[in-house]
């Protein structure tokens, strides 16, 4: 058995042609901000990705940078100013913020019907419930991936190895939506290896190099990988021991290019769900 690679390059390539067609019908191209404080490399690098995509597909596209020293009031003021704006449409702020800054307090001020990243606690309430919402875009392109492969998840058992507030939760809430049988599991789980392994679908969403192994995959099993690591070579890689598992289970998504490219994706997609609300 060889395991279908699920391509996220592909597969956000054909949805940024399907999403070009939809802009370039609207009356007035959507605009979307992104509100980020200085001084995180990764943080540079995704924001500029995003500005590539908004380019790609027709999106209007700005990025208000702040001093790394700002204060949590100026933020707030930031936010609330942009959200009363009726020319932007969708705003992400850029987590995480530095320590110093209130998170919690920022994101009250966002105007949830603008987050196209889906962090607002009336938007994770709204998920949690089941009512359609603006959905956090990583576990919403994971979930893109698996339909798009046609990959069946209704009435699999599926484990979420991670329960972060905007991958692991939100990607349990997704599959329960989509009626499979969702476990989670985190660092306090007991025997996780015996559990991973019961499982037909393995979402891996615990930040930890090649963490998941062969032994602890059941034959057969759909593996997807959110984790982005250096290991001590310095080498990109994923939560999953991807090489050693490409025989035993039956698809997986690669790590670069398979969850990644799709979330940029679905931010546009909660963009132009965000121009209707």
């Amino acid at each position: 058995m060889t395991a279908l690679v699920l391509d996220g390059k592909s597969a956000a390539a054909r949805a940024k042609e399907q999403l070009r067609s939809r802009v370039a019908a609207l009356p007035q191209a959507p605009n979307l901000v992104v509100v980020q404080v200085a001084g995180d490399p990764a943080a540079d690098r995704y924001v500029k990705a995003i500005g590539r995509c908004c380019g790609e597909v027709g999106v209007g596209y700005s990025l208000s940078v702040l001093p790394v020293d700002v204060r949590t009031a100026r933020v707030e003021e930031i936010i609330r100013d942009l959200s009363a704006d009726p020319n932007v449409h969708g705003i992400i702020i850029q987590m995480p913020l530095p320590k110093h800054i209130d998170s919690t307090a920022v994101i009250a001020c966002l105007d949830p019907r603008k987050d196209v990243d889906g962090i607002h606690p009336i938007n994770a309430g709204r998920l949690a419930n089941g009512t359609p919402t603006l959905v956090p875009a990583t576990p919403a392109g994971g979930m893109a991936l698996l339909r798009e492969y046609g990959i069946a998840v209704a009435g699999k058992s599926a484990i979420v190895v991670g329960r972060s507030a905007v991958v692991g939760r939100p990607m349990a809430w997704l599959l329960l939506q989509a009626d499979a049988t969702v476990t989670i599991a985190h660092s306090r789980t007991q025997d996780l290896a015996a559990l991973i392994r019961q499982a037909d679908i393995v979402v891996a969403a615990i930040g930890k190099p090649r963490f998941i192994t062969r032994d602890m995959l059941k034959p057969g099993a759909v593996v997807v990988d959110f984790g982005i690591n250096l290991d001590a070579e310095g080498t990109l890689c994923g939560d999953v021991d991807t090489a050693n598992v490409l025989d035993h289970v039956s698809a997986i998504t690669p790590v670069p290019g398979g969850t990644g490219p799709m979330t940029n994706v679905q931010l546009l997609e909660n963009l132009l769900t965000a121009i209707r609300l």
